[in-house]
């Protein structure tokens, strides 16, 4: 099976964070014998992987990672960012006008509006950021229409996801939720917080959004003897509290290796529109205790006081965090998280085989139809 297989997002090489997850979605496709064709930003390729980029769109992609991408440029550059997106949707239309592929996996909902008319299926991965996109003007009649135009397969990375799918677009395409996986890896990380004490951790892009409450309900409950590490870049000027320590951006070797088996646990307070957080899911398969805020995102992944914990006021998290560091809950819940995610999660290769399916079932759909 040859897959054109295209993101906005994507690592330059193995330290970089960005993008991360469709490295490990490629790769992942590749080793499941799919012949993945890869438009990206450029970066490292997984074995079996090649890419569909252009000299001219390799260039072009490359520039727009250096700005932020186009999620950045819209926040912080609006029209800047408008025309930076119909720039990529141009680019992207030809790109897979060219491509020898029999698929189109498209992630993030507003790629499938640079779709051809030409009746190739489609599978689009959708991601919780990708819902607010939905509520511009004239983004739900325009993705029906390219949804109507080829069989069209939308795979949430979450199951909270597909109830709204379905209202706005059941009638023109099928809705199969697939979660995103993790590498193995995380499952073998070897945690001993209670001999460090190295207090809690936050892995999050810098935004008003992705910290949330954090800055708020965590006056007075962290300090020198109960540190909080926020790890992740600065993409808006927020002025951070000393008694946060901002150790810049981070990668998953990183994590691994320093990060996940010295510290207590998890903290992620975000309200930003999340599909499955990717950092929440390996932290849980690497045995941390987790607490977070109640949003979907989180509700959906952690079941309160059995995988992790759900906090919506700063008493709950007061609370949380001296319950939390009690070695014997903390394992507890760590052990639960872990097998939570080998049941129901599974790794990148089982992603990648749900996606072969969902890929035969668009072929064989096409050639009845």
């Amino acid at each position: 099976m040859r897959v054109l297989l295209v993101a906005t997002s994507y690592p330059r090489d193995s330290g970089d964070w960005k993008g991360r997850f469709i490295f490990d979605q490629a790769a992942a496709l590749a080793r499941q014998g799919v012949e993945p064709r890869l438009w990206a930003p450029p970066g490292d390729l997984p074995p079996g992987v090649v890419s569909a980029l252009s000299s001219a769109d390799a260039r072009w992609l490359a520039a727009l990672s250096a700005r932020g991408g186009i999620a950045h440029l819209l926040r912080n550059r609006p029209l800047a960012g408008a025309l930076a997106g119909w720039q990529l949707l141009r680019r992207l239309r030809l790109a897979c006008r060219a491509a020898s592929a029999d698929f189109c996996h498209i992630n993030w909902l507003q790629n499938a509006l640079a779709l051809p008319d030409d009746g190739r299926p489609a599978l689009v991965t959708v991601l919780g950021s990708d819902f607010r996109l939905l509520d511009l003007p004239g983004m739900r009649l325009a993705l029906r229409r390219q949804f109507r135009r080829r069989k069209t397969l939308l795979a949430p990375n979450a199951a909270w996801m597909g109830p709204r799918l379905h209202e706005l677009f059941g009638d023109v395409a099928a809705i199969e939720p697939n979660p995103f996986g993790v590498a193995t890896n995380w499952f073998a990380v070897d945690r001993k917080p209670h001999e460090s004490r190295r207090g809690w951790l936050a892995v999050s892009r810098i935004t008003r959004g992705k910290l949330g409450t954090l800055i708020e309900w965590g006056e007075g409950l962290f300090s020198v003897e109960r540190p909080l590490h926020l790890l992740g870049p600065m993409q808006e000027n927020i002025s951070l509290p000393a008694w946060i320590q901002h150790h810049g951006a981070t990668n998953p070797q990183a994590l691994r290796d320093k990060w996940f088996p010295a510290v207590v646990g998890l903290l992620t307070l975000s309200q930003h529109d999340e599909g499955r957080p990717q950092v929440l899911i390996e932290a849980m398969a690497a045995g941390l205790p987790v607490i977070a805020s109640r949003i979907a995102a989180h509700e959906d992944m952690i079941r309160h006081g059995e995988t992790g914990w759900l906090v919506g006021s700063r008493q709950e998290l007061a609370e949380t965090l001296s319950l939390a560091e009690g070695p014997e809950t903390a394992a507890r819940i760590g052990a639960a998280a872990r097998a939570f995610i080998r049941r129901d999660i599974g790794t990148w290769d089982d992603c990648a085989r749900r996606y072969v399916e969902a890929y035969r079932k668009l072929k064989d759909c096409n050639d009845v139809g």
